[in-house]
């Protein structure tokens, strides 16, 4: 893997409340995206369009990667990537709106499960209280 920052980057804006809420925690990719992620590595969270601005969410830790079979998702996989799937055919139809053509269940995924970092002074979950 190459040294330097990284985005995990989520084109539709509507998934900014879902990740905002924790309730988005895993990104499904097509194709073999192991090369490019793996497990403990740091990376953006981001949302936009290519070749335009985006907007960071967080900062996230990589905390697994799986490649698989589309059709081998697993229910958890799924709602992790979008909490309103629940089926591997909404999720490849999906998939084909977001690449712009149509994908075989027997095509190659990589399944990107995440978590929030969250850092001092943003409040939430995990941070560190003040000493006064």
């Amino acid at each position: 893997m190459a040294s330097g920052f990284f985005a995990l980057n989520f084109y539709s804006p509507l998934f900014a409340d879902q990740l905002r809420r924790g309730r988005k925690t895993a990104a499904i990719r097509l194709g073999d995206k192991s090369g490019k992620y793996e497990r403990s590595q740091v990376v953006w969270v981001t949302i936009g369009s290519r070749h335009s601005r985006r907007e960071k969410i967080f900062s996230a830790i990589i905390d697994g990667v799986e490649v698989k079979r589309l059709c081998d998702l697993s229910p958890r996989d799924i709602e992790r990537d979008n909490p309103e799937f629940r089926r591997v055919e909404e999720t490849r139809t999906f998939l084909e709106r977001i690449y712009d053509r149509p994908i075989e269940a027997e095509a190659e995924v990589t399944v990107i499960h995440f978590s929030q970092v969250v850092e001092p002074g943003m409040g939430g979950f995990g941070t560190v209280p003040s000493p006064n």
